[in-house]
């Protein structure tokens, strides 16, 4: 049986949209068929780089081109609300990358539009799609390693202090929390659901965007998890979780280069699992193979979970002192 191919529009030309550009052409069901740019000129390289069959000077032209039927939102978090909204009134599902936007308020609005035209939704969130992460669900729900009682996790690179860098920029959404926090964030959410408490505190830069942040949730049941992000070392990424009978650390080279290592003792079957070097692919199949079941959001990373994320994020940046001036209250 032929798979439906899907056309699909990318909403920017920078880093992120090129890794997932490169992605989808991995992907036989993907048309590279737009790419939208506020520079015409970016747009016409970026399309004469991968391919794409058409180029637009503007994001509105490409929203208005009837063939294209998904887009990718790779602008800076401040943004994703404005963008998603124009895509979702012009008839396109959209795939929103990380952070969905820049509080809860603005993702229940984006989700409530996504709904109210009957269209697919879905934050780029692309861990819990890597076959890593999926050989620690196995795990996990196999009972070997009894319940899991903690979780830390931590994201880190060096990202010297510029004011001019988008990562320092308040008002490009900047801060290593919804840049790099989300990731640890998620993962805990992931794992071990809504905590009851939240103590957090960051270091912020001359801009008040936080350089770092250290957060310790506390749960209902008594179960405990620590997340750490930074643009001030070069500490990693990993997520560590502890269970009554051994450990699962899931751990990669930024985007690159991921590992889940399995400590279980007494175990002659303890390895590393290395999947594919990136993975951005697995979220495009996951849009594709929604959209061809009929659906207008995931059952892995489904709306809900991002109203979640959001909400959490949004708790954490309250209690370290983390705002951005005309989005927060």
């Amino acid at each position: 049986m032929t798979m439906k191919a899907y056309n699909w529009g990318i909403l920017g030309t920078g880093n992120i949209a090129h890794k997932f550009t490169r992605a989808l052409m991995l992907l036989d069901n993907a048309n590279l068929y737009a790419v939208g740019s506020r520079d015409g000129e970016k747009a016409a390289d970026f399309a004469a780089e991968f391919g794409f069959t058409k180029h637009f000077g503007s994001y509105e032209e490409m929203f208005a081109d009837p063939g294209v039927e998904i887009v990718y939102i790779s602008s800076p978090h401040s943004h994703h609300l404005e963008h998603t909204l124009l895509a979702l009134q012009s008839g396109k599902h959209v795939l929103c990358e990380k952070p969905m936007s820049i509080n809860a308020t603005e993702v229940k609005v984006m989700a409530e539009e996504a709904s109210s035209h009957g269209l697919f939704l879905m934050e780029a969130l692309w861990p819990p799609f890597q076959p890593s992460y999926l050989k620690a669900d196995e795990i996990l729900k196999s009972g070997k390693m009894g319940n899991l009682h903690h979780v830390r996790s931590k994201f880190a690179f060096l990202s010297p202090y510029d004011p001019e860098l988008r990562t320092y920029n308040l008002e490009l959404g900047g801060g290593s929390m919804l840049d790099i926090g989300i990731y640890p964030i998620m993962d805990i959410l992931k794992y071990m659901g809504e905590p009851e408490s939240i103590v957090a505190a960051s270091v912020l830069s001359p801009t008040g965007a936080d350089e770092s942040t250290s957060v310790i949730f506390k749960f209902s049941d008594g179960r405990m998890a620590e997340a750490y992000c930074s643009f001030a070392n070069m500490s990693g990424v990993s997520t560590e979780l502890n269970c009554e009978k051994g450990n699962l650390i899931l751990s990669r080279g930024r985007d690159r280069n991921q590992h889940l290592l399995i400590e279980y003792p007494g175990d002659m079957d303890d390895r590393i699992f290395t999947p594919p070097a990136q993975g951005y692919q697995y979220e495009a199949m996951e849009v594709m193979s929604c959209l061809d079941k009929g659906l207008t959001e995931s059952t892995v990373v489904p709306l809900s979970f991002s109203l979640t994320l959001a909400r959490t994020l949004d708790a954490v940046r309250m209690k370290a002192g983390i705002r951005y001036p005309g989005r927060d209250k």
